[in-house]
């Protein structure tokens, strides 16, 4: 089977789990300090975490501005505090992780170290907390899932989800790049991080859906998305509106003549 074509065949099974049982999966996204403009060593720190639940839209989120309301920390003090209101950040997320044991969680290249569900646990862990675990197989790189449907251009450039968003015509007001949430940390806008955090979630629960529906614009050619093997054009082809109705008119056609055939 070309490799491609498995590629992709998986891919659309595994879009094709969640539009069936969308109240199964759960979106996460976050914002953190720029590990570019860090050289002590350390991880960068975390400022904000948003949950969607895909089905009902509800979200969940967790950041340090929100902790330092609670604390009575006024916004302008909240660096001397960072340590102890980012811990108590990640309590209310692994709370609520723990209590979340049925659902699949969707991300966008939340996979290592430096940005990651492992990023996370290290934090927590540097802040003497003992991370609740999300185990491997409940965990989908949306971004890879739609690398592997579409192909490597899909979105038609980097950043993938930026052009993703334009190429479907789809809002992305507060959204900040990386260098943008890198200057935002550093200025202390946290409120602005979160916004961010909060508008990409909803993004990227969009990309999710249109996906699933099938609706999704790309950049992507039909062979960058099936490849070249005969079973893969022929995948091609049953995608394609028409090809249903010619294939019905052919076998009507067809079971004209065996009518007529077997009528001698």
């Amino acid at each position: 089977m070309d490799v491609r074509y498995k590629r992709h065949k998986q891919a659309r099974k595994t879009l094709k789990e969640i539009e069936e049982s969308p109240r199964d999966y759960l979106v996460i996204h976050y914002s953190c300090e720029s590990f570019y403009d860090i050289h002590d060593g350390r991880t960068p720190r975390i400022t904000s975490i948003a949950v969607r639940e895909l089905d009902s839209g509800q979200t969940h989120s967790f950041s340090i501005h929100k902790i330092a309301e609670k604390q009575g920390v006024p916004l302008d003090v909240i660096n001397g505090k960072y340590d102890e209101l980012e811990k108590a950040m990640l309590d209310e997320l692994m709370d609520f992780i723990q209590k979340s044991t049925k659902f699949k969680w969707v991300h966008w290249n939340m996979r290592d170290i430096n940005y990651g569900f492992p990023a996370i646990y290290h934090r927590y862990e540097v802040l003497n907390g003992t991370p609740c675990k999300i185990d491997d197989s409940r965990l989908i790189d949306i971004a890879r899932v739609l690398k592997d449907c579409y192909g490597e251009g899909y979105a038609g450039g980097h950043p993938r989800m930026q052009k993703l968003l334009e190429l479907n015509d789809m809002s992305h007001r507060e959204l900040l790049s990386g260098k943008g949430e890198a200057v935002a940390f550093s200025a202390h806008e946290y409120v602005k991080l979160h916004q961010s955090t909060l508008r990409k979630v909803n993004e990227i629960s969009n990309i999710v859906t249109m996906a699933c529906e099938n609706k999704l614009k790309t950049a992507s050619s039909l062979i960058e998305i099936y490849g070249w093997s005969p079973q893969s054009l022929y995948e091609m082809l049953r995608d394609r509106w028409w090809f249903a109705i010619l294939a019905f008119m052919l076998g009507v056609v067809a079971g004209l003549v065996l009518e007529k055939a077997w009528s001698f």
